[in-house]
């Protein structure tokens, strides 16, 4: 027993007694510190250098466009004196089939429900309206419910599908395969004996404003497009205009604002992710009669620079049947209120003007109402659209991220078997588990419980700001005090300064040990390094466990630092 207490468990050496042995005497406090200094500024220097080389400069200006309407009045009319269908004019009947929807690119079948409904009693040369899904896994039993409804019973064929989802999560969404199986329905409809095949239009709203461009130059029959709430832009640009302006709403400290800008300047087709850069601004994505339906609480969408966008696009399509309807405190579907809510409306009037327009455009009939009606567009920053893919900032952040979760892993598994040994040891009354030296064990628990605790709470101020950006997305109001949204990121960056600092002394440390080992002279003394490997005069610590345990923690946390300065926590 007394053997292996000799061998593993060595007491913490006597600095005194180390002294006498080498000849070599302790640092004086000025000494430690002056050898403390350049390791805190060597180490605080390479992170400053990591967060100001992966910083995403973003021009937000210009700030607050505002685009003007002609007339607060959304109503929408036509040049006839013939009455026109509208909501409630006929009963509704509704059927439903199965559709087996093959993915095209990888030939996955997914077995699809179609609910369709029809106006009784309407005769035939009826128009149809195929309806398409935005974020999430909405079914035909569950989305469009009402809208759908209306519109049949103004004389409208209207069918709500499963979202085609297949295998893809939110990030792999195949928006090519979607359209396809869109266009099925379409077909569908057209097939149908009471309508008729070239009055069939599209409802999309949100997301499925990126698969319309797709579906729109591949069929070229498609009659006409409610657009509500259309994103317009591009994935990467969208979701960081989004992230952006949700961000400041919430008040969130400007330190995790430009996380999104690090995150959406990835090159994800690295990871087969491609549609953050799909193409969505074409011309054909707009050159048929379009009616765009924005609400002034969207929080979601560049709604300034996304009309415009869509002017030009319309008219280098050749397309000058255009309507925009503003509506005032609807919410990014064009509801009054939290979206979460079951039951929550439509705005008022937008179910009356929406079938008005499409009864009307459906049968060829002119406009003669202002095609620019309701609130004028508001917003606040710009589109960041020179943000793009970054393949060595990509590189970089992989690298970093995956070496921090590998070894806050490997450190996480030795712990927990440096820990059982440490209560087995005290259970049997076997000395020191680990035989930690100099009080490194004391320091690497401090810094190891510090820096686990700025990671914790870095997660919890970014989850915060993600919850209170989805409830800004419901039509929540923004919360009255940011909270831990802001003041977490001060707070982080001040104590990991501390912890570099204390990183520094530990280091310091070490260097003072090698030195009164007689390590720090040449040439090296071969003898006294592979004493200090093999456990024989220790540095840290006696046993291989705790050398291991050591080592595995140091990197795993100095590269949680490595990975916040990625992020950008040691911008000042």
């Amino acid at each position: 027993m007394q053997e292996q207490l000799n061998e593993q468990d060595t007491p913490t050496a006597d600095p005194a007694d180390r002294q006498a042995g080498q000849g070599k005497a302790e640092f004086s406090r000025l000494k430690r510190f002056m050898i403390s200094l350049p390791i805190f500024i060597i180490l605080l220097g390479i992170l400053v250098i990591a967060s100001t080389n992966t910083r995403i400069q973003v021009d937000n200006d210009p700030r607050g466009q505002i685009f003007g309407t002609l007339t607060s009045d959304t109503a929408v009319t036509f040049d006839t004196d013939d009455p026109l269908p509208q909501e409630g004019t006929y009963k509704v009947r509704e059927s439903r089939y199965v559709m087996d929807a093959v993915q095209p690119s990888t030939g996955e079948v997914q077995h699809i429900n179609v609910l369709v409904r029809e106006p009784v009693g309407a005769g035939t040369g009826l128009p149809g309206m195929v309806f398409m899904h935005g974020a999430g896994y909405g079914t035909c039993d569950n989305s469009f419910g009402d809208v759908a409804a209306s519109m049949s019973s103004a004389g409208f064929v209207t069918a709500v599908l499963d979202k085609p989802v297949w295998s893809t999560t939110d990030l792999t969404r195949d928006y090519p395969g979607s359209a396809a199986i869109y266009d099925q329905v379409i077909d569908h409809i057209r097939s149908m004996e009471q309508v008729d095949a070239t009055k069939v239009g599209v409802y999309a709203t949100s997301e499925s404003t990126w698969i319309t461009p797709f579906l729109l130059e591949t069929d070229h029959d498609v009659a006409f497009q409610v657009l509500l709430s259309p994103m317009v832009f591009n994935p990467r640009h969208a979701l960081a205009y989004l992230a952006g302006q949700n961000f400041a709403l919430a008040g969130a400290n400007e330190g995790y604002q430009a996380i999104v800008r690090r995150a959406l300047s990835l090159d994800l087709d690295m990871f087969g992710l491609h549609n953050v850069d799909i193409r969505t601004r074409v011309p054909v994505a707009y050159s048929i009669p379009t009616y765009v339906a924005y609400g002034s609480k969207d929080v979601m969408t560049a709604q300034v620079q996304g009309f415009k966008e869509i002017l030009a696009l319309a008219h280098e399509a050749g397309n000058w049947n255009v309507t925009l309807r503003s509506y005032p405190v609807a919410n990014h579907v064009l509801r009054l209120g939290d979206e979460a809510e079951a039951g929550t409306p439509f705005a008022d009037d937008y179910v009356r003007d929406t079938l008005a327009w499409a009864v009307g455009t459906s049968r060829g009939l002119t406009q003669t109402s202002e095609p620019l009606a309701g609130t004028p567009l508001y917003q606040s920053i710009a589109v960041p659209l020179d943000l793009h893919a970054r393949p060595a900032l990509t590189i970089y952040g992989t690298i970093v991220i995956v070496l921090l979760v590998v070894t806050l892993l490997v450190a996480l598994v030795i712990a927990i078997i440096a820990l059982v040994r440490h209560v087995r040891y005290r259970i049997m009354h076997q000395g020191h588990a680990l035989g930690f030296q100099y009080r490194f064990g004391r320091s690497l628990m401090m810094l190891s419980v510090i820096t686990l605790a700025c990671l914790a709470l870095f997660l919890g101020g970014l989850g915060e700001v993600v919850m209170a950006v989805v409830y800004l997305a419901w039509g929540s109001a923004p919360p009255e005090d940011a909270g831990m949204m802001y003041w977490s990121w001060p707070v982080i960056q001040v104590v990991c300064v501390f912890v570099v600092w204390e990183w520094a002394r530990v280091f310091t440390g070490m260097i003072e040990v090698a030195s009164m080992r007689g390590l720090l002279g040449w040439p090296l003394k071969r003898d006294a390094i592979r004493a200090i490997v093999s456990g024989k005069e220790p540095v840290v610590a006696s046993t291989r466990l705790g050398r291991v345990l050591f080592w595995s923690t140091t990197v795993a946390m100095l590269l949680v630092l490595l990975s916040f300065s990625f992020w950008g926590l040691f911008l000042f």
